[in-house]
């Protein structure tokens, strides 16, 4: 239902949408309405290439509005990964939402100017963009304005709930599984979450269960950097100090920070908003701990691998910086989406050439696994390098493959799964537990 529905009577948006797509490149703040007039004009100005559709709804019933770009709209196509841009959370943090709306526009205008370089992202990638869950938060912001806008007014959504800290906690039950040599990826939810979470949270969580998204980031406004998981620290703050936590896919998060950070105008340099942050990037926990947030969510419940971008010092910017902010992060937005091209994918099949849905995905030496999706495809991002990786599912044999990944496109590698006799059909062995290392590091407050 989320991939195909659109609201009734907004397609009569259309009907005077001609040539607001050029007016609504002007750098400004816009309002919930303004902000929905903006994405229809793009979808009116590369209709071909795009598609609107809601997942939901706030408190006070505004629409979560996603811009999908593809070749081929609403539709997934097999070995096309799926990617997405997350703004506007903390209600008052606003920079994110005015740069997605703005890449927004930049996509269809390069794509019309066939631009070889976002042609072929659009063609290869299915790129879905949700400028702001939080519009009712954004709504008491707003009005207050830059110039008197509080570090909480309208943070939170209208019951002034913190979305990032509204997520089940799958981490206390990470931790607790690691101690046990339990399942380390795709965790089962808490009994009647879906009462136990705000209307957005929910509407994301759901859009998450609908897509097999590989890659994504959250954009944020207080400080200057590329935080990645784990953001809730495993051990308790000790003197004011937390640990850093890692996941098993460290190197590769820090990797996906750091790529957003040195494509950054100046992000990479550490210094900013009175913080240092080295190479401008830093792992959640070890700045500070945080529940029950976005970021730990994804790796955690999904195939997807997300980081929080702190963008701006200034959560409520004024306009006239807003131009520089876009030079600041547009090559960076860019370039963070084609991380989503890295790593291996494939198809996972049967004996017959049938597809196989949630296969499990496991690479040797790196304890969380990927699953495929209802067409049998997967994806693993991975830093270069050789690994061994077996592809298995109930009731059949499981397969390995050694595979080299090279620093450019992914690799394909595809499996075929033999129907396994009675006496095979045993659950293969958990991973052994993986040793922790942790180091402290001061604790700093945060938008986060």
């Amino acid at each position: 239902m989320l991939q195909g529905w659109t609201p009734p009577g907004l397609w009569a948006l259309l009907l005077w949408l001609p040539g607001l797509l050029a007016s609504g490149s002007d750098f400004q703040h816009h309002r919930y309405e303004e902000m929905v007039r903006a994405l229809f004009a793009v979808q009116n100005e590369c209709p071909y290439i795009t598609r609107i559709y809601s997942i939901g709804q706030s408190v006070e019933g505004r629409h979560l509005y996603v811009l999908e770009f593809s070749d081929n709209p609403g539709i997934h196509e097999a070995l096309e990964p799926e990617f997405k841009y997350v703004g506007n959370m903390h209600g008052n943090e606003v920079l994110g939402r005015e740069l997605l709306i703005k890449l927004a526009q930049f996509l269809c205008e390069e794509y019309q100017a066939r631009n070889q370089r976002i042609t072929r992202l659009i063609h290869d990638t299915r790129i879905h963009i949700l400028p702001s869950m939080n519009p009712d938060g954004y709504e008491v912001a707003a009005r207050q304005g830059p110039e008197f806008n509080g570090y909480l007014v309208g943070r939170g959504n209208a019951r002034e709930i913190d979305l990032n800290r509204n997520f089940p906690d799958l981490n206390a039950l990470m931790y607790y599984y690691e101690k046990n040599n339990g399942r380390n990826h795709h965790l089962p939810l808490p009994d009647n979450w879906e009462q136990q979470v705000e209307p957005e949270t929910l509407a994301v969580i759901k859009w998450m269960q609908s897509y097999n998204f590989v890659l994504s980031a959250n954009l944020h406004g207080g400080a200057v950097v590329a935080n990645y998981p784990f953001d809730k620290s495993r051990y308790p703050r000790i003197r004011g100090r937390t640990t850093h936590a890692d996941t098993p896919d460290d190197k590769l998060f820090r990797k996906l920070a750091r790529t957003y950070s040195y494509a950054h105008s100046w992000m990479h340099k550490g210094w900013n908003c009175g913080d240092f942050f080295d190479e401008g990037i830093t792992n959640g926990a070890s700045w500070y701990s945080l529940s029950k947030g976005m970021q730990d969510f994804n790796y955690l419940y999904t195939n997807c691998f997300e980081i929080t971008l702190e963008l701006s010092c200034n959560k409520f910017p004024p306009e006239s910086t807003l131009p520089g902010e876009w030079m600041a992060n547009r090559e960076a937005l860019v370039s963070y989406i084609e991380q989503v091209h890295h790593g291996i994918k494939g198809m996972v099949y049967d004996e017959n050439n049938n597809p196989i849905r949630k296969a499990e995905i496991s690479v040797a030496g790196i304890n969380h696994d990927v699953t495929s999706g209802v067409d049998g495809d997967y994806f693993r991002l991975l830093l270069p390098g050789t690994y061994t990786v077996t592809a298995s599912a109930p009731g059949y044999l499981p397969s390995t493959s050694t595979v080299t990944v090279g620093p450019a496109e992914a690799i394909q590698l595809h499996f075929y799964l033999k129907k396994a006799k009675k006496q095979n059909l045993k659950q293969k062995p958990h991973k052994s537990k993986r040793n922790l290392s942790s180091h402290k590091t001061s604790l700093k407050l945060s938008p986060r």
